[in-house]
């Protein structure tokens, strides 16, 4: 079921607010993109598990949903929900046990450069230095080296890196990795990139500017990203839709809509009125999971 959410919020809602030149995202863009033919298809997709006992775990059941090309889709819910499979499942790197996962209307049989995966611990190479890090897919992809040697160049200048390309990753802080590891997925250029909550373990502050930085590559690159996260306002910060898991197994509760302009910020208070409601419908699949724990 796919919801707009929608509140009268005092002050004024998000048609109150001024565009930002050149960087507005109307109704009608949202639309259009919904029109699009879909980029990754998950189609009454189940995953289980053998559990102790001679028993089974299921972790998915049920699941339908379509990425649409250029989507920004954001998927929430409980602890063990299966969210972090899912993404797997697209990446090619595990295996549904039923149901089908589709690629362009293909079916997924594998890890490929169309579809990348960015885990919370990143991956970088501590002995390569951040250009030859993020060369290293391409290379393995077997691209030419003046074309590795462009796209490097590009890459690090669209994430703000290119005074470092000489540096190594332990000269870098936390955020700095992070945009060197978007640089290295975005420098394979894949049609879909995954992200598994990429920005769980940084500050504040530098997460905020991370959301800018992703938002604008994504706009500018014309990515399509499947977004997983605990936090449901930077859900509703960053996507043109969020899912939200029920607690295990994982089906498709709601599907939330989110028409409102870009650039937006965590403190907007749209924001965080769309960010209560789709709240209020994890808190019941967090109790379940505490339930469950007891």
């Amino acid at each position: 079921m796919i919801e707009t959410v929608r509140r009268s919020v005092p002050g004024g809602g998000a048609n109150d607010r001024p565009a930002a030149s050149g960087r507005s995202q109307s109704a009608p863009v949202l639309v259009e993109r919904a029109s699009r033919p879909p980029k990754l298809s998950l189609r009454e997709v189940s995953v289980t598990y053998a559990a102790n006992s001679n028993g089974q775990l299921a972790a998915l059941s049920g699941i339908n949903l379509e990425v649409r090309a250029g989507e920004f889709l954001c998927i929430v819910g409980p602890s063990g929900c299966g969210k972090s499979t899912l993404l797997h499942l697209a990446a090619g790197l595990q295996r549904q046990t039923s149901g089908e996962v589709l690629f362009e209307g293909a079916a997924v049989e594998g890890p490929g450069t169309d579809r990348i995966l960015i885990f919370q611990e990143l991956g970088l190479f501590p002995w390569l230095t951040v250009a030859h890090n993020v060369e290293f897919g391409m290379k393995m992809k077997g691209v030419p080296k003046p074309e590795r040697e462009r796209r490097v160049r590009e890459y690090l200048r669209l994430v703000h890196l290119e005074q470092f390309k000489d540096s190594y990753t332990h000269q870098l802080s936390g955020g700095m990795r992070q945009r060197v590891a978007l640089a290295r997925a975005l420098a394979i250029e894949p049609e879909v990139l995954l992200m598994d909550e990429p920005f769980a373990a940084l500050d504040a502050q530098t997460r905020d500017l991370l959301h800018d930085e992703l938002e604008r590559l994504w706009e500018e690159t014309g990515s399509t990203v499947v977004f997983v996260t605990h936090n449901v306002r930077e859900a509703v910060r960053l996507g043109d839709r969020v899912v939200l898991l029920t607690f295990r197994p994982g089906r498709v509760k709601h599907e939330y809509s989110i028409d409102l302009p870009r650039p937006r910020q965590l403190e907007d208070v749209e924001v965080a009125a769309r960010a209560r409601a789709i709240l209020n419908d994890l808190r019941e699949e967090m109790n379940k999971s505490l339930r469950d724990r007891l």
